[in-house]
């Protein structure tokens, strides 16, 4: 299975690409899709083209988005819907199927607090791939959503394996 770990944001779009073989999981590719400062919509395209030229490039098999972080910045918080929609399209326009996972699921599920902060979150990214070096935090928290998504479908396909015996 190839999973694509997406952090949406509107100027910077975090991407993290594993590959899960059995418990272990490999980094394929990891950056960020840089939208700039130019109009907002002409942002969201570049967000939208960027993931869909990964996806083609890479393969990925599922995608995991984190969902919409809210703020007290209703503004903030609406143009991250939309770029995480962005980010959702693409993804179903290539044909894969799309999870889900608040930031303090994915924290939960890698650092063991769904409070964690980011230094911890690029820490045991870090050491659970065996990077070479820290990521970048937009780099890393979509890696992170990509593990979270990886651990959530070994824990359900091991309930379904108990539920079969």
């Amino acid at each position: 299975m190839r999973i694509l770990g997406i952090d949406p944001g509107s100027r910077f779009t975090g991407f993290g690409i594993i590959d899960v073989r059995g418990d272990d999981a490999s980094l394929v590719q990891q950056g960020v899709i840089r939208a700039g400062d130019g109009e907002f919509t002409e942002r969201l395209g570049i967000i939208f083209e960027g993931l869909r030229q990964l996806i083609g490039e890479h393969a990925p098999t599922e995608v995991a988005v984190e969902t919409v972080f809210i703020s007290h910045n209703v503004g903030s918080a609406l143009k991250l819907g939309q770029a995480r929609g962005a980010a959702v399209c693409a993804a179903i326009s290539m044909g894969l199927p799309v999870a889900e996972y608040s930031p303090r699921s994915v924290k939960q599920a890698i650092v063991g607090r769904g409070s964690a902060d980011k230094v911890q979150v690029q820490h045991m990214v870090t050491v659970l791939l065996q990077l070479p070096e820290t990521p970048a935090e937009d780099a890393a928290d979509a890696l992170a959503v990509a593990l979270c998504h990886q651990h959530t479908r070994q824990t359900v396909n091991r309930m379904q394996a108990l539920r079969k015996s």
